[in-house]
């Protein structure tokens, strides 16, 4: 059986800070409750990274179409073939 999650009251969590944050690193998600109830929980960058999805390397925009799928010349062919729309005329 999997032992409860770590549980700090505010008063403690700002008495312990520095503990809170090691723990938050090495032994997952730290739990404060405030007046009982819980409040926030403090994850290391890590995790916080893996769950939010952001990366920070992420490649450019550029980068990322770039390594989208590769057309073929007959769909390049066909692009290039379609009639140019300049918009229509309009009286001002």
């Amino acid at each position: 059986m999997p032992s409860p999650a770590p549980s700090w009251s505010l008063f403690d969590a700002k008495a312990r800070f520095s503990e809170v944050v090691e723990r938050a690193r090495h032994d997952g998600p730290q739990f404060v409750t405030k007046r009982g109830e819980p409040a926030v929980v403090i994850v290391s960058a890590e995790d916080y990274a893996a769950m939010s999805g952001c990366q920070r390397n992420k490649p450019s925009l550029k980068a990322f179409l770039m390594a989208g799928p590769k057309l073929d010349d007959e769909v390049i062919a066909l692009i290039n073939e379609r009639a140019r729309d300049f918009g229509r005329e309009v009286e001002l």
